[in-house]
């Protein structure tokens, strides 16, 4: 789509004091305070052309993103401005720019689509993983008289020697390892097995290739090793003992029981997402959707710098997963290029559902969801004007109706889901495998026919 955008003239002269001003606060100039030089000055002594440029580079997302909510595009992947010119002082600011926009869906029959729905299953390994899982943190460490093995842990002290110089970060005191835990640099602890308490090793390992540290990657290390203790890990007897340790239980049954109960409801929460999300693949895969290919792309880019954000909230830098993974960006968009179809085929036909059952969001609504969306733990809830500030700002700043939006999503699935009929996971891996005339098309051999048994 294409979309060509006036900026008033009133508009972009604010945007160009706002962004003298910002200059304004680095500029020395005689006869005024740092910080101080007012608007006007800054136009006399840098011009009206530079500060107009700071001011259209700074403004113009924020004027992307109003023409965008004003022209109702549901946009997908990053726009191409083009910005022809800047305009003399007192005429408006025009531009324009292409940007994909999500795919229309013609519906077929939404209504009693069926799709899959597993039961929930809870094996026994599952529970006995939990129990096991359950035993680690309440084990205990217990200083024992002899060598020390395998997954036995260690009280070391240890100096390190690179070209026969101490190096930093090489000493510790009462450090305690879990030999064949791969925590210090390989080898190292392979050169402690054996070994019994009051004894001293020299340990003689290189440092890796691609060491963080890069004055130390592939030296060659000296430690000087003294084992102070020997310690074994001893997991608590599987009994009631145990049962009234993990929490008050009072046998070992009863909380073999609590364990299922948990399992088999955070099963049937992934259950519910699943079947929700294969509901809608069934209303998907029955609608006429045109899903171009350079529109894929510019959705799996999309959703890299999506994953890229979390990544950073996360503390990650981005580029150091691509290295960690092996891989470019370009790898990781192609590589989703699938599940952004599946996202543009999703979306369009939630999207259509919308508009046919002609589903709208209140206020309370969003209310609700700014709510929830508040909501911290052991925190208190956010009060209703502090909500209703928050609403206000996000309609002032146009980001209101990318919340209305999701929740209305939200209710076309719940609407689709409501008049779902599930099905058995095997019944519709058959429907699957099932030859049918429209399969047929395009194929150059049929696929096996389905029988029962088969």
């Amino acid at each position: 789509m294409r979309v060509d955008v006036e900026v008033a003239t009133a508009v972009l002269e604010r945007e160009v004091a706002s962004a003298a001003g910002e200059i304004g606060r680095e500029m020395k100039v005689p006869g005024f305070r740092q910080g101080k030089v007012p608007p006007q000055v800054v136009l006399q002594q840098v011009g009206r052309e530079a500060v107009l440029d700071e001011a259209v580079r700074r403004a113009l997302p924020n004027w992307y993103e109003e023409a965008v909510q004003e022209a109702g595009l549901a946009t997908v992947g990053s726009p191409d401005v083009n910005l022809t010119g800047m305009p003399e002082k007192g005429s408006p600011l025009a531009f324009s720019f292409e940007v994909g926009v999500r795919p229309s869906a013609r519906l077929a029959e939404f209504k009693g689509v069926e799709a899959a729905r597993r039961d929930p299953e809870v094996a026994e390994d599952e529970v006995q993983a939990e129990l096991d899982r359950m035993r680690e943190s309440l084990a205990s460490l217990e200083t024992v008289d002899r060598a020390a093995g395998d997954r036995d842990y260690v009280v070391i002290d240890f100096t390190g020697f690179v070209d026969g110089e101490p190096f930093e970060g090489g000493e510790a005191r009462g450090f305690l390892l879990e030999l064949g835990s791969g925590r210090l640099i390989p080898g190292f602890e392979e050169r402690l097995t054996g070994a019994s308490a009051g004894e001293e090793r020299q340990v003689r390992v290189p440092f890796p290739e691609d060491y963080e540290a890069d004055h130390l990657a592939g030296k060659e290390a000296s430690f000087a090793v003294e084992v102070k203790e020997v310690k074994e890990k001893r997991l608590p007897e599987l009994d009631d003992d145990l049962a009234v340790e993990a929490g008050g239980y009072d046998s070992l049954d009863e909380l073999r029981e609590e364990i299922r109960d948990q399992l088999r409801t955070a099963q049937e929460a992934a259950i519910d997402r699943d079947y929700r999300e294969a509901v809608v693949d069934a209303v998907a895969g029955q609608a006429k959707i045109d899903v171009p290919q350079q529109l894929v792309h510019e959705k799996a880019h999309e959703m890299w710098h999506m994953t890229a954000r979390r990544l950073t909230q996360q503390g990650l830098d981005p580029q150091q997963y691509l290295q960690i993974t092996g891989k470019t960006e370009e790898d990781l968009v192609t590589e989703s290029e699938p599940e952004a179809e599946r996202a543009l085929r999703r979306e369009a036909t939630l999207a259509a559902v919308i508009e046919a059952e002609g589903i709208d969001v209140s206020d309370d609504e969003i209310m609700d969801a700014l709510r929830e969306a508040a909501a911290q733990p052991g925190t208190p809830a956010a009060s209703d004007k502090a909500l209703r500030r928050s609403l206000k700002k996000a309609r002032a700043h146009g980001t209101d109706q990318a919340l209305r939006e999701d929740i209305a999503m939200r209710k076309a699935v719940d609407v689709l889901v409501e008049h779902a009929k599930p099905i058995p996971v095997e019944q519709a891996a058959a429907r699957e495998e099932l030859w049918t005339p429209e399969k047929q098309a395009g194929s150059e051999e049929p696929k096996e026919l389905w029988t029962p048994g088969s």
